[in-house]
Formats: C-alpha cells, sequence, structure tokens
C-alpha cells in the first residue's frame, strides 16, 4: 500500500473544506522539558512556559496530539547512523557537551526522539487532512542539526526528519519549508540542497550563527534554485520582513506550487532576545503567520504545519506564538499591507538583491 501511495498524485486540495470548523492540532508534552543543560543556558525548558501561556489563551480553539518517541528507520530518512549512537552515548553518559553551545542530560535522547516524533505525527495530520494546520512545540529545536552532526543546540532535525516522512508515507511531492528563525538552518538546507522537490526558504541575521545561508547559497545540481537564503543586516524590524515575506516569498511559492508548506518557527528575530540584533515585533510575527496561512490557502488546500524552533525571551515566544496561532486558527487570513519600497531604503535593497540573484528562475520576485 505504501508503494501505490508514492505512485498516486497527492491532492492539492484538503479532504477537509476550508469553509469547515477549522481543526488546528498542537503537540506539547511536559517530557520536553526533560531536556536540561547548564546552569544559564538559553535553551531551557522554562522557554516551554512562555509557548504555553500563549498556548493556553487560545485553548478552547486548538486540538491535542499527543506526541510519541521517533523510531531509527525515521531519523534515518535525514541522519547517518553514527548521529544516532553518537546522541544515545551522551545521554548515557550525561552530562555532556556535543560541541561548545549543545549538550546532552541523561534524557536528552529520549526527550530529542519525542520532538522529532511528534514533529511528524504533527505534519501527517495536517498532510493527510486530519488537521487544517498545526503546530508542534517542541524541544530541543533541529534546524541547525547535520546529517552526521549535532550542533546549535539541535540533536535531530525535527522538520527535516517530519518532510521525509510525509513524502515517504503519503505520497506528498513539493514541500516549501519557510525558516524565519533568526539563525540560518544550515542542517536542513543541507538536507534537501539537491532536491527539488523540497524548497527551502530562510531570512535570517547575516552574518551570525552559524555562518551559512549567504545570497549564493541557492541549490546544488537537480536543486539548483530551489535553496532561497535572504540574509538581512541586523536592525531589521517588521517593515523589511513584511516587505521580503510579499514580494519575495509569495512570489516565489506561487511559482513552486507547494502541496504542503512547513514553518521552522523560531522567535528570536523578536526586538528583546538576546541571542540576536533583530526588532520583529508582534505585528511582524502577525503579518508573516498571516502571509503563510493566505499562501497555503491559495496554494495546497491551506495545509501548514509549523514546528517551534528557537526564541530565548520569554515575550517574544508569548507574542510571536501567540501571533501564529491566531493566524492558523481565523477563519480567513488578513495579510498586512504590503510595505511600500521607498527608493534607497533597506526593505528595497533587500527585495532588489533577492530579486537579482533569483529573477531568473522566479519572474515575479519583487512585485507585491
Amino acid at each position: 500500500m505504501a508503494s501505490l501511495q508514492r505512485c498516486m498524485p497527492f491532492p492539492r486540495t484538503s479532504p477537509r473544506p476550508l469553509n469547515a470548523p477549522r481543526v488546528v492540532a498542537v503537540v506539547e508534552d511536559p517530557r520536553f522539558r526533560d531536556h536540561s543543560g547548564p546552569a544559564g543556558h538559553p535553551e531551557r525548558p522554562d522557554r516551554l512556559l512562555a509557548v504555553g501561556a500563549a498556548l493556553a489563551a487560545r485553548r478552547e480553539a486548538l486540538t491535542a496530539l499527543e506526541a510519541r518517541v521517533a523510531q531509527d528507520d525515521e531519523l534515518l530518512r535525514i541522519h547517518a547512523a553514527p548521529h544516532l549512537a553518537l546522541i544515545a552515548e551522551a545521554a548515557a553518559h550525561a552530562p555532556s557537551r556535543l560541541d561548545p553551545d549543545t549538550f546532552a542530560s541523561a534524557e536528552s535522547d529520549r526527550v530529542a526522539r519525542l520532538a522529532a516524533g511528534g514533529a511528524i505525527d504533527l505534519v501527517r495530520a495536517v498532510a493527510s487532512g486530519r488537521a487544517h494546520a498545526g503546530l508542534a512545540a517542541v524541544r530541543p529545536p533541529g534546524h541547525h542539526a547535520e546529517t552526521a552532526r549535532p550542533m546549535g543546540f539541535c540533536l535531530y532535525n525535527n522538520i527535516a526528519i517530519a518532510a521525509r516522512a510525509v513524502q515517504a508515507e503519503l505520497g506528498v511531492g513539493k514541500i516549501l519549508v519557510v525558516d524565519w528563525d533568526v539563525h540560518h538552518g544550515n542542517g536542513t538546507q543541507h538536507s534537501f540542497e539537491d532536491d527539488p522537490s523540497v524548497l527551502y526558504f530562510s531570512t535570517h541575521q547575516f552574518p551570525h550563527y552559524p555562518g551559512t545561508g549567504a545570497w549564493h547559497e541557492t541549490g546544488s545540481g537537480r536543486g539548483e534554485g530551489a535553496t532561497v537564503n535572504v540574509p538581512m543586516p541586523a536592525g531589521c524590524g517588521d517593515d523589511e520582513y513584511l516587505a521580503v515575506f510579499a514580494r519575495v516569498l509569495a512570489p516565489i511559492a506561487r511559482a513552486f506550487a507547494p502541496e504542503l508548506i512547513l514553518v521552522s518557527a523560531g522567535f528570536d528575530a523578536h526586538r528583546d532576545d538576546p541571542l540576536a540584533g533583530m526588532e520583529v515585533s508582534a505585528r511582524g510575527y502577525q503579518g508573516m503567520a498571516a502571509q503563510v496561512r493566505a499562501l497555503a490557502d491559495e496554494l495546497c488546500g491551506g495545509r501548514v504545519a509549523c514546528v517551534l524552533e528557537g526564541g530565548y525571551a520569554a515575550s517574544g515566544l508569548r507574542e510571536g506564538v501567540g501571533a501564529l496561532i491566531d493566524a492558523l486558527c481565523a477563519a480567513a487570513p488578513a495579510p498586512a499591507p504590503v510595505p511600500g519600497l521607498e527608493p534607497g531604503t533597506l526593505s528595497a535593497r533587500l527585495v532588489a538583491r533577492a530579486a537579482a540573484v533569483h529573477s531568473g528562475r522566479y519572474r515575479e520576485v519583487g512585485a507585491a
């Protein structure tokens, strides 16, 4: 049956009509707090208190989805077998450091597998039409994890693992991954950079950790053009992000025509975040989330699944998660007005640079 499903075209319209009562699924689990590190580490269990506060205020609109531990065969679609052994060994000998920023405690392997399993099942629910949309509120985050290297607080690449799961099991073809975390998702990009079926789109502070995600990184081989990076200087705020989403992401998404949209939902571009230098407010996250929701409704039957990445200020997590859930739950998306491109502004320069790099493939880049 699995091989038959892969041969059948994946439907662009959702089995759930868009005008049906919205089902927005959320994966939460107190066990995500069992992964712990050195005192004062920014990727700390208490991050989930802020996320939980945003979800609690909207609980009646949400459908709970249980987390479960990912199995080896699911992880091995992205990671090498020695990587799985490394994480297990680090947890067995905890406390351990896997790199200067990345740690393992005794429960870290189990919790990281739980995060990957929760992401898989959330994305499955959305791809299959059991939910319109959703958020996997998991930790540890994942988008820095490479095939054979944990890094940047990340052990397993949750969103990449989930993308491969629904491609392999449900016959999903083209997937758009939107990564608005303030740090470039090197692991996600490298997982798909030679694969034309997954378009990776990232906005991120540059230069900044991990140092990847320059304009010229556009994919390789058959995947050339299916990686779109928008490196942004420190100080960018709502107007710059909303201009890029409306004038770069939207036309590229329409040209790519995904069957499913996934979001690496980090909230560390928030103005209060201690690990970056961006100035995004609740308004910016509202606008970005609404734009992604509108694109999902337009292009792929409303299917959009989000996986928590970074965000190290409680205010940023509360405001960002709240804005995201509001956009997913809304009866209809309400994208923010497209900011004008006044000559010489940073927004205009970013959009012009994106057009210079990508308009050969995506001719509408720069248009509203």
